[in-house]
């Protein structure tokens, strides 16, 4: 037990600042896994949110963050007038409550359909040649 202290107090005393240098790199290294895991990834989803809030126009078909399904029939600055079902219910409800566009998504489908097959086509071209 003796051996024992004695080591460990002449291998403090040779690497004094050992110990906290490796502590410090190593909450360094923690930081950055945060950040890069949790963060970063939290910002660009806060930034696409609102530029599909920013993006909405009038006749887009959206989904609120509660639920409700509806089509936009007036766009003021912070607030939308939302249309919902048959009976034409409406409803005056925050931008920052929209949480999805299907109007946008759907034309973001049909043009990534329409490059992958002009992506097939030039492919079927270049190997009748």
């Amino acid at each position: 037990m003796l051996t024992y202290m004695m080591s460990a107090a002449a291998s403090t005393e040779a690497n004094p600042m050992g110990g906290t240098s490796t502590m410090l790199i190593m909450m360094v290294a923690l930081l950055a896994v945060m950040y890069f895991m949790v963060i970063r990834p939290e910002n660009r989803k806060k930034k696409e949110q609102e530029a599909l809030r920013n993006s909405l126009h009038k006749g887009d078909k959206i989904t609120t963050i509660g639920g409700i399904m509806g089509k936009i029939v007036d766009i003021k600055d912070d607030k939308i007038v939302l249309e919902t079902g048959e009976d034409q219910v409406r409803m005056e409800l925050q931008k920052w409550s929209v949480m999805t566009n299907h109007t946008a998504e759907k034309e973001k489908s049909k043009r990534a359909a329409e490059a992958k097959e002009a992506a097939q086509k030039a492919k079927e071209e270049k190997a009748g040649k």
